[in-house]
């Protein structure tokens, strides 16, 4: 049924919820713009939660001579895990080196690039591991007796993109998911736009500029606006698949193949390993993208080729793939397409702003070159901030990003601990990681842990719920099993339409405002 149709006038109307939008839209409220964001599905529902959770520098982007991206990725690398110390996390990675495939002196070449691209206070630079006395050696198979360890970061990269769509609305953004932006126009230099949420309302706005932040989705927007674009998207699929735990401890590995690709195998969500990703050209719909059987067929031969426990198809518990739109920059193979950004701008009716590619780590700096870029457009009261503030949950030590944070988090849980003794240790662990300082205002009314509530599936308790559907904008059990956490690994099968049936009864009880949050 249809709704009736509210107003909205802004300086800045961001179309795209994934890491790129929701980070160009906390950057422009913090800079006093008012700004409205739509995306026509959850936040992070595509690419954004298929990434390969890291934050890093990109080691193998070397070979294709790309310094700029990987220098400009290095010095983000520390600038988010200060600002988000409880979704980053350091995380150390073991290079096996194998006959046949990159030297020892190549490996050795292209880390001491890597360590030295960039400044580093956080990260360890690398060095030669002795993989037969080494305890990362000891999964291996045999005949892997040396390689090389370096350091990068692990990160949730779907409730990064909730962290900065919350940051952007406490700022004064109107963030609207589940919007699809279904017509565009400019007129008297600005853009007049019609949004439909899946209920059937209408939302009219006039913005001053738009920013073109939807991925895979950028050409068909222009094309809606009726803005001309000369670029080309090459579409790159990059699946993953998790298996149980391969190894116990907490490094991870880079492998090498012969087909000059690498693969990452991550320890994931305690209990299990994360393999990935793969590079397959994609020219179907990008809102049905799936691994396909050769992919992950191609995943485990890889595993099997270094881990001494052998896995097939059978052993794999969830896989996920993503789009990633890159600009066509007329590589020969997806694996040799460019990973950095490029921004357009189009005045020639108002002013517009595209953004294609790029990647997780550069999500930050992105967004402040994009301003930067908009304020060349149109008034912008303030100047670039982003570098220096903390993501909502990650000031714990204080407002202002410190190293300490990222150093001493574990003394932050044992603090936690203590002010809350009744909470289970794996809760306390998984809040503070999943909420930081945050973790206050989920707990604010709770003495005891049958406060939490029903826990509808293992770990997750109905204050848990109340918390992510009154803050985060969840609506259904696949945004809070697979994209706000990674619970639905665990959660049995019936508890997805538990929690779909309890958080409907909620919704009817309680009115959502049109930024998300629910009025009291």
């Amino acid at each position: 049924m249809m709704g009736h149709a509210s107003a909205l006038r802004c300086d800045l109307l961001v179309v795209g919820g994934g890491i790129n939008g929701a980070g160009i839209a906390r950057d422009a409220a913090g800079r006093g713009l008012s700004v409205v964001l739509c995306e026509q599905d959850d936040l992070a529902a595509h690419t954004s939660s298929a990434s390969s959770k890291l934050i890093h520098g990109g080691l193998r982007y070397l070979q294709y001579g790309e310094l700029g991206l990987v220098r400009k990725a290095l010095r983000e690398r520390e600038v988010l895990m200060r600002s988000a110390p409880h979704l980053i996390r350091p995380l150390r990675f073991v290079l096996p080196q194998l006959p046949g495939l990159r030297p020892a002196w190549m490996l050795r070449c292209g880390l001491f690039l890597y360590d030295h691209l960039a400044r580093r206070e956080l990260l360890p630079g690398s060095s030669h591991i002795n993989l037969r006395t080494h305890a990362a050696g000891l999964p291996l198979a045999n005949g892997i007796d040396s390689g090389f360890v370096y350091a990068d970061a692990a990160v949730d990269d779907a409730r990064l993109v909730v962290l900065n769509a919350l940051d952007a609305h406490e700022r004064g953004a109107v963030i609207l998911p589940r919007t699809r932006c279904v017509s565009m126009y400019a007129s008297d230099n600005a853009w007049h736009a019609t949004l439909r949420s899946e209920d059937g309302r209408a939302t009219m706005v006039e913005a001053r500029c738009v920013v073109n932040a939807t991925g895979a989705w950028a050409l068909d927007l222009l094309k809606q606006a009726q803005v001309p674009s000369q670029r080309q998207l090459r579409m790159v699929k990059g699946s993953h698949i998790v298996v149980p735990r391969l190894f116990q401890h907490d490094e991870a590995y880079l492998f090498q193949n012969d087909d000059d690709r690498i693969v990452f195998a991550l320890p994931f969500e305690q209990h299990y390993t994360l393999i990935g990703t793969t590079d397959v050209e994609f020219t179907e719909d990008p809102r049905r993208v799936s691994i396909s059987a050769e992919e992950t067929t191609y995943l485990c031969n890889i595993s099997n080729r270094y881990f001494r426990k052998q896995i097939s198809p059978a052993d794999v518990v969830w896989n996920y793939a993503g789009i990633r739109p890159l600009l066509d920059d007329g590589a020969g193979n997806a694996q040799a397409v460019t990973r950095d950004y490029e921004l357009h701008t189009d005045t020639a009716t108002a002013p517009l702003l595209s953004v294609f590619g790029g990647k997780v780590t550069t999500y930050r700096k992105l967004a402040e070159e994009a301003l930067d870029r908009i304020a060349q457009l149109i008034d912008v009261p303030g100047a670039a901030w982003t570098s220096a503030a903390c993501l909502p949950g990650g000031d714990i030590l204080g407002a202002a990003p410190a190293n300490a944070s990222v150093l001493q988090f574990g003394d932050f849980i044992q603090r936690l601990q203590r002010q809350y003794p009744w909470l289970p240790a794996p809760l306390t662990q998984r809040y503070a990681r999943a909420y930081g300082t945050r973790v206050h205002k989920l707990l604010a009314s709770c003495h005891s842990l049958a406060d939490l509530g029903v826990a509808l599936a293992p770990g997750l308790h109905e204050g848990e719920l109340h918390y992510l559907m009154d803050n985060e904008w969840a609506r259904s059990a696949h945004d809070v099993l697979w994209r706000r956490s990674k619970l639905g690994l665990q959660a049995p099968a019936s508890a997805a339409r538990l929690i779909d049936a309890w958080m409907q009864r909620h919704l009817r009880q309680t009115p959502v405002s049109a930024a998300g949050g629910r009025h009291a």
